[in-house]
């Protein structure tokens, strides 16, 4: 039996949605945009919005291994199912862009399944406790840098 968890955040970007998009679905570059949560990434289009991504991700001060299966909605963000059996984790992320009055609002949800037993008891609590405001540092703060004016 595994356990699921779900996380929610929903920022707003002063910046157009299209120059957030165009960052946010230029996966080969996030290494160089995002440096804190991804360390190389492999990108194989499979048609115009189907992306087969091998990335080496961070997290909890570990580096490992993540298989991306994602499906770009242009103008509109991303879905991705990822795998990362050498973690002990499997997940569904969804991004989606909308505007906002104050520029692209990003609502960012992520259901984390854990596989290992052994790993719930450790992971859980971080990943429902840490992994947003995280994220929101390692993504959404490089994010405003990058485009915000």
């Amino acid at each position: 039996m595994a356990d699921e968890i779900t996380l929610h955040g929903s920022w707003v970007i002063k910046a157009p949605r299209s120059e957030v998009f165009a960052t946010l679905t230029d996966f080969e570059r996030w290494p160089e945009y995002f440096p804190k949560v991804a360390e190389s990434v492999r990108v194989e289009r499979l048609g115009d919005d189907r992306r087969a991504i091998d990335a080496t991700v961070k997290s909890f001060g570990q580096r490992f291994p993540v298989s991306m299966s994602t499906q770009v909605h242009p103008g509109t963000g991303f879905d991705s199912d990822n795998e990362s059996p050498k973690f002990g984790t499997s997940g569904h992320e969804d991004v989606r862009l909308s505007d906002g009055p104050d520029g692209t609002v990003i609502d960012y949800t992520y259901q984390v399944t854990i596989h290992r037993p052994w790993l719930r008891v450790v992971a859980k609590p971080l990943i429902a406790g840490f992994s947003m405001r995280y994220w929101e540092k390692a993504v959404i703060h490089e994010l405003r840098t990058r485009v915000e004016r």
